[in-house]
């Protein structure tokens, strides 16, 4: 048995380690060959592999722009997910498409009307800042931000398993002209112009009008006043719209036959009487920062999603996570047993802490506001409020079921929980000694800093000071800036 484990430890090291390699080792060869886009930033030597740094620009126009920051992986080992940020100005409108991964969004900032097929139906929604919405590999969707004057700012993440593989994620634009091209001019225009009903000289002048983009104002050109004027509709208006142009199409004689409604129609179905008198709710949104918090004490809370509060999260067997740690706190040393857990910095700064297997760091950064980290499953960790202010993180983690996380420290450790002989021959020392350094710690999941956050420059010599008062020698103390790491005899 213990061969047995000791063998399934060394393939688990070795399978992080090569994708490690292969990740570095791809990145190096797309930084060598250009990489079809310019990174945002370049990858210093000796970056820390938990930190997600290959951020690529896949969208930018005047309008908005999307950057990916693509997760852990490589030759060996394919990511769970990527990272996804969505910037786009007042008035302006994601044009649409669908992609080969799901999408589930979080609005951090701004409002955004967002519209898509579910069950062969448009199901238009609202969205506020908190809320979360899942599309789905494959359905048909457009992104709006009707602000006239608030910036809309959305998180998503990018579901891996459905991808095609050639790229962090394949986008299908159905609409489009020069710029993006639409997936419709993939046809041969024989074959196109016979299916709309339309001569090829009007076919040709559909698919060539738009080059402003994946992202475009609703303010300006002819192509964004039709955007606009059908999209400021309200939803039976749009329905019933579409039904007119569907049956009384002689009416509109003075419009192209290849006006952009009839493209409407062809990429969303026709609008039958009954779809007009049923419509469809589709499913709902779940608004992140009208929940109680699962933790709260004076140092900080908590908020945990899975498929029990949000169902759609099932579909992409995905978790979200919302931490606020007030200045000095940290989220205790934990582990999470059942899911990889991918995070983004939205507010302040902070340090994280991860440990390997074997005991020794294997990470210790500082991270800022708009940080992309990830913790390998199993891997202990934890967050520190820099003392400057709140740290505030959100993220995704790659189970739907409720992740239960195994706390190493504090009042509801796994240490208090199964203290006994056991662990005080583990850790060579008395039981009555246990006990007195696991009660020393009256809280629980987020904790005080240490000394009420002492300045940097004089935590060695507190920890020095608290560990005689302890009559604990430390035999090795290393410095790293303000790492620390401590052996005791």
């Amino acid at each position: 048995m213990g061969r047995a484990l000791f063998l399934l430890l060394v393939v688990v090291c070795c399978a992080l380690v090569a994708g490690v390699s292969g990740y570095e080792d791809e990145w190096r060869r797309e930084d060598e060959e250009g990489g079809g886009e310019e990174s945002d930033a370049g990858r210093p030597e000796g970056v820390d592999w938990f930190l997600l740094q290959d951020s690529k620009q896949v969208v930018k126009t005047d309008a908005g722009n999307m950057r990916v920051v693509r997760g852990f992986g490589g030759k060996f080992m394919k990511s769970p997910l990527h990272i996804g940020f969505i910037t786009m100005e007042p008035r302006s409108l994601f044009i649409p498409q669908y992609l080969d991964s799901s999408l589930i969004l979080f609005i951090r900032e701004g409002e955004a009307r967002i519209g898509h097929i579910y069950k062969d139906e448009l199901v238009e929604k609202h969205l506020k800042a908190g809320d979360i919405y899942r599309i789905e590999a494959g359905s048909a969707f457009y992104l709006i931000n009707a602000a006239e004057s608030q910036i809309l700012h959305t998180i998503c993440s990018i579901d891996t398993s459905e991808s095609l593989g050639w790229h962090t994620f394949q986008s299908f634009f159905i609409g489009g002209g020069t710029y993006p091209m639409s997936i419709l001019s993939g046809f041969d225009h024989f074959t196109l112009s016979t299916a709309f009903n339309v001569s090829i000289p009007e076919l040709k002048e559909l698919l060539t009008r738009q080059q402003a983009g994946p992202i475009i104002s609703l303010s300006n050109s002819q192509t964004s006043n039709i955007w606009a004027g059908f999209l400021d509709l309200e939803h039976h208006q749009k329905l019933a719209q579409l039904k007119r142009v569907v049956h009384l199409e002689e009416k509109f004689s003075e419009e192209p036959k290849w006006s952009f409604r009839k493209l409407l129609i062809s990429v969303f179905g026709k609008v039958t009487k009954e779809r007009e008198d049923k419509k469809s709710k589709g499913p709902g949104s779940y608004n992140i920062y009208d929940r109680n918090p699962d933790f709260k004490n004076n140092y900080g809370y908590s908020i945990a999603l899975d498929e029990s509060d949000y169902s759609p999260l099932g579909h992409s067997d995905a978790s979200i996570y919302l931490v606020n740690l007030s200045a000095g706190s940290m989220m205790a040393p934990h582990i999470n047993p059942r899911a990889t857990e991918y995070g983004i910095v939205l507010r302040g700064a902070g340090t994280i802490q991860i440990a390997y297997p074997n005991g020794s760091l294997a990470m210790n950064a500082k991270v800022t506001e708009g940080n992309v980290f990830w913790i390998p499953r199993y891997f202990p960790f934890c967050q520190i409020a820099s003392r400057s202010g709140p740290f505030e993180f959100f993220g995704f983690t790659t189970s739907a079921r409720q992740n239960r996380p195994q706390f190493l420290v504090g009042a509801n450790s796994l240490l208090r929980t199964m203290r006994g002989p056991e662990f005080a021959n583990a850790f060579g020392v008395s039981e009555e000694r246990l006990n007195q350094i696991l009660d020393s710690q009256r809280e629980s999941v987020i904790l005080p800093s240490a000394s009420v956050a002492p300045p940097d420059e004089t935590v060695e010599e507190t920890m020095e000071v608290e560990m005689e008062k302890t009559e604990m020698v430390p035999h090795m103390i290393r410095s790293y800036g303000n790492d620390m790491i401590l052996g005791f005899d």
